[in-house]
């Protein structure tokens, strides 16, 4: 069952020219409201739960770095959190459901989560119009195909990090106010939930329980929608970027004549790196744990920084009870920074056994634990224009290309692959405001759908 790759319909070029619209009009109200603010100088930034992860891009976990001006006497107590406000619109009913393709389980022959609105890979809609689904599905909005605001996320963060220990302990709360067609689906999340010792002054060493952020490639570390450049998540996070419960150990090793440092990250934890949607972080089904480790090596010669590493993960698949039934991945990735231009791209290889069902998600449980299979890349590029001009602060460009070939044990392969463009406009250091545009092509195996994506974006960060 192969088809090809739909041409552009007037739908398209229409959201195409709103996004368009949407980026050239908001540019222009920022510049001017940047003049008028000219003389109002922000408090001081370097408090921002930001600042670890734009730092130290190999760093064993999302969570703040030392403030500036913490010591004795200050505070070790410290709150923060951001607020995201979207506004998205989705073609077609929202999904990547076709009326025209009979099989089922219908998430088995289309990729349910290609229709994403917002930083954490919520779609518009997984309505699957009434044919059965066997849980491969992503977090839903509900929007389908009408336009709709998005109160997307209410990110909380507490951090206690004394001056008498070298210990920290973290923990990041998400509200997620959600409506469906079946009711309220609202969710308070503990996304993380952590304590981290950090056992030698002499060595960058630290040793962290509890439930953190993935030790797989790179793109766990844009999970918060304050850091990630764009909107959207690729179509290979669902693999790599999920949080879980266990234990990790970070070490980097820099050697400073060479401008380099080798890092290695690793980690037992109850669900390795998979979303929640796909299985659930908080207990361990099989009683094994899932093992995963990522190298990596950077070099900081001035001017330029180049950023690659290798991940590794294997262990009982975490949503059925055998322990023989394992999930296996290995990843590359890659990041140049240069002169305001960030290059950065990853490969992602996954294969899981069949389990013995019932499947067990944090959507529900469901009958068979399917053999599956997945090769996923993407690659992104930006550029990052330092305005510097009253609330003006930065405005960045970026385009990204993916493509995704999956598979179920003994259904039809299917090919995908998704362009996004869009643009970030910084407002002081405190407020992000984001448009973007996905063209998702459904290039063989899947029924043809328009499913392309408008979203935008607005993040307010404390």
């Amino acid at each position: 069952m192969t088809r090809a790759a739909r041409g552009p319909d007037m739908r398209s070029l229409r959201m195409t020219k709103f996004a368009a619209t949407f980026a050239i009009a908001t540019v222009a109200t920022v510049a001017t409201f940047g003049r008028s603010a000219a003389a109002q100088t922000p408090p001081d930034a370097t408090d921002d739960t930001t600042a670890e992860v734009a730092s130290e891009n190999d760093s064993p976990g999302y969570s703040p770095s030392e403030p500036a001006g913490s010591g004795p006497g200050a505070s070790a107590l410290h709150v923060n959190g951001y607020v995201d406000v979207g506004f998205a619109k989705a073609q077609g009913d929202g999904t990547s459901f076709s009326s025209d393709d009979a099989p089922v389980p219908a998430d088995y022959g289309v990729d349910a989560f290609a229709t994403a609105v917002n930083s954490r890979g919520d779609v518009a809609s997984t309505d699957s119009q009434g044919r059965f689904v066997n849980g491969f599905l992503p977090r839903s909005v509900g929007i389908a195909g009408r336009p709709s605001f998005l109160l997307n996320n209410f990110n909380l963060d507490l951090r206690f990090q004394p001056a008498s220990a070298p210990i920290m302990i973290f923990s990041r709360v998400q509200f997620l106010p959600r409506f469906s067609s079946t009711g309220d689906t609202t969710r308070v999340y503990v996304e993380q939930a952590f304590g981290r010792v950090t056992p030698f002054e002499s060595q960058e060493l630290s040793l962290s329980v509890g439930k953190f952020d993935s030790v797989v490639g790179i793109e766990y570390q844009d999970n918060a929608s304050p850091i990630r450049i764009g909107i959207t998540p690729s179509l290979a996070a669902r693999y790599t970027t999920g949080t879980s419960v266990g234990a990790k150990a970070f070490y980097r090793f820099h050697v400073a004549p060479l401008w380099s440092a080798l890092s290695l990250n690793v980690a037992a934890t109850n669900s390795g790196s998979m979303v929640e949607s796909l299985q659930s972080p908080e207990q361990s089904w099989s009683g094994a744990p899932v093992l995963a480790g990522r190298l990596g090596y950077e070099l900081s010669p001035p001017m330029i920084q180049v950023k690659l590493g290798a991940s590794l993960l294997r262990g009982p698949r975490n949503d059925q009870q055998s322990r023989d039934a394992k999930q296996r991945l290995w990843a590359l990735d890659g990041r140049l920074f240069v002169a305001g231009f960030a290059l950065s791209g990853e490969y992602v290889h996954i294969d899981e056994d069949e389990g013995i069902g019932p499947k067990t998600t944090s959507l529900g449980v469901f009958p068979f634990a399917s053999g599956f299979h997945a090769r996923v890349y993407w690659a992104q590029a930006s550029y990052a224009l330092n305005v510097g001009l009253g609330a003006l602060n930065r405005v960045v460009p970026y385009a990204r290309y993916e493509r995704r070939h999956a598979w179920f044990q003994g259904f039809v392969p299917i090919t995908v692959d998704r362009m996004t463009a869009g643009l970030r406009i910084d407002l002081w250091d405190f407020v992000a405001v984001k448009g973007e545009y996905l063209r998702n092509r459904e290039l063989a195996g899947a029924p043809n759908s328009t499913n392309d994506v408008y979203t935008s974006s607005a993040v307010f960060s404390w």
